[in-house]
């Protein structure tokens, strides 16, 4: 059968294809030459990836960078706690209005001095903790509790300044109260003279120092602490009295109540300088308690204009029973608001 010219040269093309591709070349590589061929591919594919693996590197930090990975921490790789917090999240402090155990720390005030009897402490109406008057204690406590006196302690001591209180607090944590009150300070600048009062620093050296330590042996303690009362304002009152006016004699509050009767300049500058020093205080007083979320400072006490009904029928200073009860209307009041 005849085959046509161009038949022939398409068939002769397809053939020498065929062998191109299947005939080995006629060049023998040496065995050298093959293993250097080698190498040479495998050191560009070795830069080829490392290239690759610099992209790679950099776009995962900056994904990581931009929150896109969950890390370790994150939440979403573990799902919510047991108790259904993120981990590592805050515990929320919540004051209690309602506390079930009051210990009351502080001075003369705070144990009732003056105001049963003649020159003697009278704790049964101490405006925290008394059962003889509407004290704190009986206003936030059941009334059974109350009355036995089983959830509330007075570890307050007549005289006691600001550097008494470590002491206190030490006989409070025994007891584990879930309240602690402070009234303290009237007594650092009830001195024999102006000179002698307890310097603003060291005031505040030790009243820190006694919080952390509560803080340190009571961490979930919570911490009333009252403004030291206007002295001022109580000689203002007191020396209406005849009869007070000879108990101050006595020694009663010497640096603000001596001479009682005496308003030339250098008495009233004398008096002046106490209530000054007391303002201090109360500042200091306000200013550490602050810095802890369990501790409320209370300026009302400082504020109130106590009637001669409300003070001591035998030193015309001190609280009376009726003063007593003032106190803890403004410590309940304090203790129970909604917000600081």
């Amino acid at each position: 059968m005849r085959v046509s010219a161009t038949r022939r040269k398409r068939s002769a093309a397809a053939s020498s294809t065929t062998r191109t591709i299947v005939r080995p070349s006629s060049r023998t590589t040496s065995p050298t030459a093959g293993r250097t061929a080698e190498r040479t591919a495998g050191r560009a594919l070795s830069r080829s990836a490392g290239r690759t693996g610099v992209v790679l590197f950099t776009a995962a930090a900056v994904l990581s960078s931009a929150g896109c990975f969950g890390s370790s921490d994150d939440p979403s790789r573990h799902g919510p706690t047991r108790a259904g917090k993120t981990p590592g999240a805050k515990r929320t402090i919540v004051w209690n209005t309602r506390p079930t155990s009051i210990a009351s720390l502080g001075d003369s005030i705070t144990r009732g001095f003056d105001a049963c009897s003649v020159l003697s402490d009278c704790p049964e109406v101490s405006w925290s903790t008394g059962t003889d008057v509407k004290s704190l204690a009986q206003r936030l406590l059941p009334s059974a509790t109350a009355d036995a006196g089983t959830h509330a302690w007075n570890f307050a001591k007549t005289g006691a300044v600001v550097a008494d209180l470590p002491g206190q607090i030490e006989a409070a944590a025994a007891r584990k109260p879930k309240l602690i009150t402070v009234m303290i300070g009237a007594n650092d600048a009830c001195r024999d003279s102006v000179d002698d009062m307890t310097s603003t620093e060291q005031f505040r050296t030790t009243f820190t120092s006694a919080l952390t330590r509560l803080r340190r042996d009571l961490p979930k303690t919570q911490v009333y602490v009252a403004s030291v009362p206007d002295l001022k304002r109580l000689w203002s009152e007191g020396r209406k009295n005849v009869f007070g006016r000879q108990i101050w004699k006595l020694g009663i509050c010497p640096s603000m109540l001596k001479d009682s009767q005496d308003l030339d300049a250098a008495s009233n500058d004398r008096r002046q300088r106490v209530a000054d020093r007391v303002t201090e205080y109360n500042k200091v007083l306000k200013d550490v308690c602050g810095r802890d979320v369990l501790c409320r400072y209370d300026p009302a006490v400082h504020e109130y204009r106590f009637t001669t009904h409300e003070l001591s029928k035998w030193d015309w200073f001190h609280p009376s029973k009726a003063g007593q009860a003032q106190l803890a209307e403004m410590a309940y009041r304090r203790i129970t608001a909604s917000a600081p």
